[in-house]
């Protein structure tokens, strides 16, 4: 048996034994209906950063982002208005097979009205999940950066 064989063929085995799990909850286009019912969207950076309009009035922004869970990407999406406060928290596509509470819509609602200057910390201001906390964690990390960006570069 070659030595190529002998190192490959054990991973190729438990790739294959391992279950293949992602969930889509919306698409990019669904959750920004959601989020701003009737804009129109602007593309500000590709694939990440939105303007969205009502008539010539910008009444918010919207992003796609990604962070890890425990082993893979959780994709999501963050809304604010157009003062920088989140208007709505959204899990796009989540991959891991334990965790996916973060989902929920009760979870994701504590987000609703924070800003840039909010301490956003799991088990301060953030519920945490148990059996999810490091999606948790990651996820408020990730909407916290967004906050962050938007203060320093769209305010």
């Amino acid at each position: 048996m070659s030595d190529w064989v002998r190192w490959t063929a054990p991973a190729a085995a438990i790739a294959m034994a391992l279950p293949a799990y992602a969930y889509q909850y919306t698409t990019v286009g669904g959750a920004q209906q959601q989020a701003f019912p009737g804009a129109r969207f602007e593309e500000i950076q590709s694939q990440r950063v939105w303007k969205a309009r009502a008539g010539d009035k910008v009444v918010g922004y919207f992003f796609v982002d990604h962070v890890i869970g425990k082993h893979l990407y959780i994709d999501y999406s963050v809304a604010l208005d157009a003062d920088g406060r989140v208007r709505r928290v959204e899990i796009l596509t989540y991959r891991e097979s334990y965790g996916g509470e973060v989902a929920n819509a009760s979870w994701l609602s504590q987000f609703i009205g924070k800003s840039s200057g909010s301490a956003l910390e799991v088990n301060r201001d953030i519920r945490n999940i148990s059996g999810a906390t490091l999606s948790s964690r990651h996820v408020t990390e990730g909407v916290k950066r967004i906050l962050a960006y938007y203060a320093s570069h769209l305010r």
